[in-house]
């Protein structure tokens, strides 16, 4: 069976009273660290004669991934804990664990369309006039994330919740875990990293709350200077804020190679935005810490899928390409995050 015959299938079984299902498109969107992400054109009747037309996105477990134990259920419980809420994503619908349907688990949003979520287009001459607008919903977004209160959230079901001083401990024994099993060779500058992050560790966050995981442009999609939803949560779980606004800075997302987030905001005016709609405020040293910690995490991101690509475990050759070209430009990074550079 084809994979369009197979949709055709699962959402005749799914959409409520639906006959006549037809995949009038369907197609992979490129990129995802740990997820195979699909658009999905369907047309369909309903009970009494109507015809339906809607759009959908899928987003099924790939063979080999970037990033290692990213769970679908997890992934989808924090889609679930924002919807109709502050923070704009794709309404979640269908979670499938079972194998049955597409031969692999997924899961099924609505999909948002009319927006771009490329982060080249940033940089375009006739982006220009929505850059600083962009910018500040950037973190404004950000900020209602952090300051969205975790009791209550569906992604309670499926995460645990750490206490304000096991955060820094519990995210850094996982990733420090990761590269202990996937690194192809030693590492003795990102060992190097670890060592320091466990000898002068972080203060307790300020509030427990939902870390994103992946903030940045290109995870979510916008139109002008606004943002219509917030993608890819596959990392998210429950800890310190200062991880994600941190992470948003990782030179690696510094498209234009200006020392801007994401090609876009002066780090500077973006923690003002952030501190001011969160209700919290940055600790330079604490942020210090999670800016290494991040290096630390995108180094384990990257020796997973060389690992990956080595082991014959995925094939795509931009993996082996991403992975060895970021590795080593991350080795640069976690020196200059300790001062060596």
């Amino acid at each position: 069976m084809s994979f369009e015959a197979a949709l055709a299938r699962y959402f005749t079984a799914r959409l409520p009273d639906a006959h006549d299902v037809e995949v009038s498109g369907c197609a992979r969107i490129p990129g995802g660290a740990s997820r195979e992400t699909w658009s999905v054109d369907l047309r369909w009747v309903e009970g009494g004669g109507k015809r339906r037309t809607q759009g959908f996105i899928v987003r099924r477990d790939p063979e080999a991934s970037l990033v290692e134990g990213s769970d679908r259920r997890v992934e989808f419980d924090f889609y679930r804990s924002f919807a109709d809420s502050a923070v704009p994503v794709p309404r979640p619908l269908f979670l499938e664990t079972d194998a049955v349907w597409l031969e692999r688990p997924f899961f099924v949003m609505e999909r948002i369309d009319g927006c771009e979520s490329q982060f080249t287009a940033l940089l375009e001459p006739a982006f220009a006039p929505h850059r600083d607008g962009l910018a500040r919903r950037m973190y404004e977004l950000l900020a209602a994330i952090a300051a969205t209160p975790v009791d209550g959230l569906p992604a309670r079901e499926s995460s645990p919740l750490p206490t304000a001083d096991e955060c820094w401990a519990r995210e850094l024994a996982r990733w420090e875990d990761i590269v202990d099993r996937h690194e192809p060779e030693p590492q003795p500058i990102l060992r190097a990293a670890i060592r320091r992050l466990r000898r002068r560790p972080p203060p307790p966050a300020q509030r427990v709350t939902v870390v994103h995981g992946d903030y940045r442009t290109g995870n979510f999609l916008y139109r002008g200077s606004d943002i219509h939803a917030v993608l890819d949560w596959e990392m998210a779980h429950f800890g310190d804020p200062l991880e994600d606004l941190a992470w948003s800075f990782l030179p690696s997302w510094q498209w234009a190679r200006d020392g801007k987030a994401g090609g876009i905001a002066d780090q500077a005016e973006a923690i003002r935005v952030w501190e001011a709609a969160s209700g919290l405020r940055v600790d330079g040293e604490a942020l210090a810490w999670w800016t290494l910690f991040n290096c630390v995490k995108a180094q384990g991101i990257w020796l997973t899928g060389a690992r990956q690509f080595g082991d014959g475990r995925a094939s795509e050759i931009m993996l082996a390409f991403t992975s060895y070209w970021l590795i080593n430009s991350h080795d640069r990074y976690l020196l200059a995050a300790m001062g060596k550079l």
